[in-house]
């Protein structure tokens, strides 16, 4: 069944409403959808509705809600990934990977050796690309709720905000890193921030910073990976990841 996205505020009491131009497109004009139709919405807290197409028109389309659908268990352990960001548009692939894979919040981080130039307005830009992303990543993948995307922030930043994490990861280069399952198996956490660094790694100084606001060095195998795919792989393995009891 079809799933799209549309914000709470849309949402009253038995009725949807959806006006945004692309979305209207999609559905009246690709899917074709008719007046009883079904399909499934979500919006931005979580919830999910079973829903029928009740009008068609040139401006709107309205939808009749017939339930809604019950929440499933989600992962116990809560990630925030801060990655840096690459060259292109390859962080476009990181948001919609993270999304994928349950990523709770996403924080787009500017560190020393990120070559990546922004002026204000096109950081506000970028975060509200990325948060269209998010949502096609989200309705693809049948995610409920979507993550959140921080603006842009100075690694800095990211460090003094990670006191109330209880498990804080940065995978780099450095010989006396652990590997993520013993830290997992050995710290048990719901809640989990890790920094994701540019090519050429973090400097030894954001390191030092690093481990001095309690961050663990972590390795991520002998290969040394890109960032889309280091943010990948520890999304993926925190998502998959079982304790041995």
């Amino acid at each position: 069944m079809h799933r799209f996205y549309i914000p709470s505020p849309n949402i009253n009491q038995d009725k949807i409403c959806l006006s945004a131009k692309k979305q209207l497109h999609h559905i009246k004009d690709v899917l074709r959808l008719k007046v009883n139709n079904k399909l499934i919405i979500f919006d931005d807290k979580a919830r999910e509705f079973k829903v029928i197409v009740e009008q068609l028109s040139k401006e709107n389309i309205i939808f009749k809600i017939q339930g809604q659908l019950m929440k499933k268990s989600l992962n116990k352990m809560s990630l925030t990934i801060a990655c840096a960001i690459p060259k292109k548009s390859k962080m476009d692939e990181i948001v919609d990977k993270l999304t994928q894979l349950g990523v709770e919040r996403i924080i787009p981080m500017l560190t020393k050796r990120v070559v990546v130039k922004l002026s204000a307005d096109k950081k506000l830009l970028k975060q509200a690309r990325w948060k269209k992303v998010a949502i096609a990543a989200a309705q693809q993948s049948q995610r409920k709720k979507l993550p959140s995307i921080d603006e842009i922030k100075h690694i800095k930043e990211v460090l003094s905000e990670a006191k109330k994490f209880d498990l804080k990861l940065i995978p780099n280069l450095t010989e006396k890193s652990r590997t993520l399952r013993e830290t997992l198996d050995q710290t048990r956490p719901e809640n989990i921030l890790v920094l994701i660094g540019p090519e050429g790694d973090f400097t030894s100084e954001e390191i030092r910073l690093a481990e001095q606001a309690g961050f663990l060095p972590l390795t991520l195998g002998e290969q040394v990976l890109r960032v889309e795919t280091a943010a990948v792989a520890i999304a993926g393995f925190i998502n998959l990841y079982e304790p041995i009891d």
